[in-house]
């Protein structure tokens, strides 16, 4: 019998991303934060006032208006890897902060009315924004740090600071 090749599919390239101003982004988190309190304040109302139930509004909330974003990280001697899970997500839909201590996602995906996307789903039906916060296990040197968007996957390589560094800014 003879074997028969499966064409390899074809990954995109990757595309280099530049991050934003963590001061930039700062009214943008805070709007999606709003909205985030805003409707578990609605499900907190629905539910007569009822209290005890706040943890469960706030992550119904997130999950009515954000898209999940799962996270892997890993640690080196030298520097964190650090891969995103934002698929559907282009280059230019996407908006990332580097900190020394901190990693912020924003993103919101671009539905052109009356386009395909907004005919097999409708915008209530999966959330069309994600944000996500990521504390740093180690401090980075954002200047020098590469970020890439891969087939749907944001990867971060963040070279550590090194000790004698961080003694000597923090003495």
């Amino acid at each position: 019998m003879k074997s028969i090749k499966t064409p390899r599919p074809r990954t995109e390239p990757a595309k280099l991303l530049r991050p934003s101003d963590p001061e930039a982004l700062k009214w943008e988190m805070q709007q999606i934060q709003l909205a985030i309190t805003r409707r578990a304040y609605e499900l907190f109302e629905a539910r007569n006032r009822e209290h005890g139930h706040d943890w469960e509004d706030w992550f119904q909330s997130e999950s009515e208006l954000l898209r999940p974003v799962s996270t892997a990280i890993s640690e080196f001697a030298d520097h964190l890897s650090i891969r995103a899970n934002v698929l559907g997500l282009s280059d230019t839909e996407l908006k990332v902060s580097i900190e020394p201590r901190r990693l912020v996602i924003l993103g919101a995906k671009e539905i052109i009315p009356g386009g395909a996307a907004e005919e097999k789903q409708p915008a209530d039906f999966y959330p069309d924004r994600v944000f996500k916060v990521i504390e740093l296990p180690a401090e980075i040197d954002p200047d020098v740090s590469v970020i890439e968007l891969q087939s749907g996957v944001l990867k971060f390589e963040l070279p550590k600071v090194a000790k004698s560094e961080t003694k000597a800014v923090g003495a």
